[in-house]
């Protein structure tokens, strides 16, 4: 793990987090002693990103077991703190299966991390066939290295392509209201020198119609068995222009994320965070005093707009009930 970009580190029962609200002008990690400590870390999006939370949870399972804590309630505390990412209640079920032994919870928490940067490595081999030379790729929040036990989904496809010999660059969507795409994105791209330019949300369409987009790839947090994608708010609107300009549309996830027992997107529960997130940016007031804010953290893309959904598996492609069960 230590030749991977990671979001968090395990040394020495101490569990180490990246602290990626405080990114890109500091560089602070923050130590997790405590499950109570991992969950808040979960909620306050100082770890964030489907496979970045499930790892960070099953090391936060371990924390309460190295401390004599009962389990159950560990992993309720958990399990809420994020409902619309599948990987949390995967690794918390992974977890659970394991009983109460300490050393034998904290070898499956190390293997479900280094299970996930592998994840990524193949993710990004099967990637990187779909993306052109001299390609453009447009990706929303942020789905690399900091999303994931390392190396990334949709980024992992970025850098499989480069790894592959290919020349390309990236338009990071800023992704409002917590600019995980100018923040965190534009971050570890420029840390892994690759080419990245920052546009508004609003432009992707525009320059979709221009020409200058050559695929999409983005993340998952949720996919359902008919391959129906839940993925940062604002996904969907770029699925529809993709589909509007013909640019293809990708989706690149572990299987963790793959969730059978969802029938269609209808039936994903969708996180609406606190309106007034929208309302502030740090300490600056961005709106009137006394006006609401809603703020739904994640939407649905139809399958009928997804190209092909990339996993470590293979790329799997329409039908996805058959194709996904299949891979």
């Amino acid at each position: 793990m230590n030749d991977v970009l990671s979001p968090m580190r395990w040394a020495d029962g101490v569990l180490h987090l990246l602290d990626q609200l405080r990114l890109p002008g500091e560089e602070v990690w923050i130590e997790c002693r405590t499950e109570d400590e991992v969950a808040d870390a979960i909620k306050r999006m100082v770890v964030r990103g489907a496979p970045a939370i499930g790892c960070a949870a099953a090391y936060g399972v371990v924390l309460a077991a190295r401390r004599g804590a009962p389990l159950a309630p560990a992993i309720a505390l958990l399990a809420a703190t994020r409902p619309t990412a599948v990987n949390l209640f995967w690794a918390l079920e992974e977890m659970r299966t394991i009983g109460g032994d300490p050393a034998a919870l904290e070898a499956r928490a190390i293997a479900i991390h280094v299970e996930d940067i592998a994840m990524c490595r193949a993710i990004g081999r099967h990637g990187a066939d779909l993306v052109p030379d001299n390609a453009t790729v447009l990706t929303h929040c942020n789905a690399g290295a900091l999303a994931t036990g390392g190396y990334g989904t949709a980024l992992g496809v970025v850098r499989g392509a480069r790894e592959a010999g290919k020349a390309l660059r990236v338009l990071a969507d800023e992704t409002r209201p917590f600019l995980q795409g100018a923040r965190l994105t534009a971050w570890e791209l420029q840390k892994s020198g690759i080419d990245v330019t920052i546009i508004p949300d609003a432009a992707a369409a525009f320059l979709m119609s221009r020409g200058e987009v050559s695929c999409v790839v983005v993340g998952a947090d949720r996919i359902a068995a008919n391959g129906d994608v839940a993925n940062k708010i604002g996904t969907y609107a770029l699925a529809i222009a993709a589909a509007r300009h013909g640019v293809p549309f990708y989706v690149a996830a572990p299987s963790s994320t793959l969730d059978p027992s969802t029938a269609t997107g209808a039936d994903i529960p969708i996180e609406e965070r606190a309106g007034d997130e929208l309302l502030r940016l740090g300490g600056t007031a961005l709106a009137p005093a006394g006006v609401t804010g809603r703020y739904p953290a994640f939407d649905v893309t139809p399958a009928e707009l997804v190209t092909a959904i990339i996993t470590e598996r293979g790329v799997a492609r329409p039908p996805y009930a058959a194709s996904l069960r299949r891979g």
